[in-house]
């Protein structure tokens, strides 16, 4: 088995910890906020609102900071740092006592993070370009899986062994997603080399690439599929409440409502991530776009709750083609010995599509239905697909990737 696949397969089920680790929590976070002792309903939602956001505000502005270092020490270096510094992180968070704690903890947590982007950059070095794709695919599919898990397994384990022990068990499936690419992963970097390159600062880094024109046109791209996309989320637990009623399985329906796209999301990644070594990203990226703007429509026209799950589901096969792609183009057009940097900068990106949708989503919620939101965000992906194809695939005869 060549290095890049035996790096695949241990970073599959690195991010899949990882991911499932990292999203236990969900499910119980308002309930464990209770337990610290905030009792107002509205205390609790603000200050689960503002904890579940603090770890992407630090993540936005520390990953270019910890891309930067990548690119000059080394990418597993960071993967390694940032996995057992997450595993510290949440573990301690299970000592909270209150919900200030828990802020501050979750603050620190996007400071040190950077396992998924740190092996994603690390991938793309390793693997051979023309399986670029079908590596950066896989790779997705492994997070994916991870984050459709862990909730369910969040939700378990809050019944089995009590909310606080769940951030234990958290940080040991950090530690051992560590420990598993410490003695697995294996990197060719030549750091004396690095070292020899004059030092160069975040803003002069991002003013070398984005010179690059496609750069910056993928960096909107994630923005906006992530903004686009989770825009809607923050109703669409009350959407299945409205569809469907007020009973005993309500909360299962809302759960596989939110994963259900999730399912087709990690068949299809693989699939399109193989295809876009056939045929080019850049085809695959905005069929994707489009397909995706197309399928968010019927959302807003559902009567039940199977009928969403449905559209939904078809949702999410255009949704496994895209960041996926997007991360095979940073590769294609990132000059050698800068992939940590961009790669960073798009998770600035992706971060702040996270922070930015769920927040404006809330609060237009007031004037707009979700039917009408599902609308708005096919509009944005419809935008979003015409621009990647102006800016991204109409340019790629004329500009050729740098070496």
């Amino acid at each position: 088995m060549a290095k890049w696949q035996v790096n695949l397969i241990v970073l599959w089920v690195g991010q899949f910890l990882v991911m499932a680790g990292m999203t236990m929590i969900v499910p119980f976070l308002p309930l464990y906020l209770q337990e610290l002792g905030l009792h107002d309903p509205h205390s609790v939602a603000t200050w689960a609102g503002v904890i579940f956001a603090g770890n992407f505000v630090t993540s936005f502005i520390f990953q270019p900071i910890w891309g930067g270092l990548a690119d000059r020490y080394g990418r597993k270096v960071m993967l390694l740092r940032s996995g057992f510094g997450m595993a510290i992180v949440m573990t301690l968070m299970g000592f909270s006592t209150s919900a200030w704690h828990l802020l501050l903890l979750r603050l620190l947590n996007g400071t040190v993070s950077g396992f998924v982007p740190a092996g994603v950059a690390l991938m793309s070095a390793t693997t051979p370009r023309e399986k670029v794709g079908f590596a950066m695919g896989t790779l997705q599919s492994g997070s994916v899986a991870g984050s459709i898990l862990g909730p369910f397994l969040g939700g378990l384990l809050a019944e089995w062994i009590g909310f606080r022990n769940i951030f234990f068990v958290t940080g040991a499936t950090l530690f051992a997603a560590s420990l598993l690419a410490a003695v697995l992963v294996k990197e060719t970097f030549d750091a004396k080399k690095a070292l020899q390159k004059p030092k160069q600062s975040m803003l002069a880094a991002f003013n070398e690439l984005r010179r690059i024109s496609q750069l910056p046109s993928l960096y909107s791209v994630t923005f906006l599929i992530q903004f686009s996309l989770l825009s809607v989320m923050p109703l669409l637990p009350l959407f299945v409440q409205q569809l469907h009623g007020q009973d005993e399985m309500l909360a299962f329906y809302a759960g596989l409502v939110g994963s259900v796209t999730g399912f087709s999301n990690m068949i299809a990644s693989p699939i399109f991530g193989k295809l876009s070594d056939r045929i080019g990203p850049e085809k695959i990226l905005v069929t994707c776009l489009l397909g995706a703007a197309v399928a968010s429509v019927p959302q807003a026209f559902v009567h039940n709750v199977w009928q969403l799950c449905a559209a939904r589901f078809f949702l999410g096969i255009f949704l496994g083609g895209l960041l996926p792609t997007v991360n095979a183009l940073i590769r294609k057009y990132t000059p050698n010995g800068m992939e940590s940097r961009s790669y960073s900068f798009n998770t600035s990106a992706l971060a702040a599509g996270n922070m930015l949708g769920p927040v404006v989503g809330g609060a237009i919620s007031g004037v707009m239905t979700i039917q009408q939101l599902f609308l708005v965000s096919a509009v944005l992906l419809l935008i979003n697909g015409l621009w990647a194809r102006k800016s991204i695939l109409l340019r790629q005869k004329s500009t050729h990737p740098p070496s």
